[in-house]
């Protein structure tokens, strides 16, 4: 029997719990520096602001909207990979 899909037993507020790894760094556009923020795993989930904080609430708000469009689109929502098993001591 397979497992259950916990997904489909908590809707989107599974997806909005998934701690997906959040990448900050500073890009330089027309002469000027900003900070740009993205999830690297939610394809196209990224931000700029002139704040690392600002980039990071944008972020936040773009993903809470892809989130629900892909929700009520039916569309598979990207779940990161499990980490790697420790293999104990050598």
């Amino acid at each position: 029997m397979d497992a259950p899909d916990p997904a489909a037993a908590e809707g989107l507020a599974y997806y909005r719990a998934i701690p997906y790894l959040l990448v900050v760094e500073t890009v330089q556009r027309a002469g000027t520096w900003w900070r740009r923020a993205s999830y690297p795993e939610l394809p196209g989930c990224a931000a700029e602001a002139e704040s690392a904080v600002e980039a990071i609430e944008r972020l936040e708000r773009e993903r809470e909207s892809l989130l629900a469009r892909c929700w009520e689109r039916g569309e598979a929502i990207p779940v990161p990979r499990p980490p790697l098993r420790s293999r104990g001591p050598a």
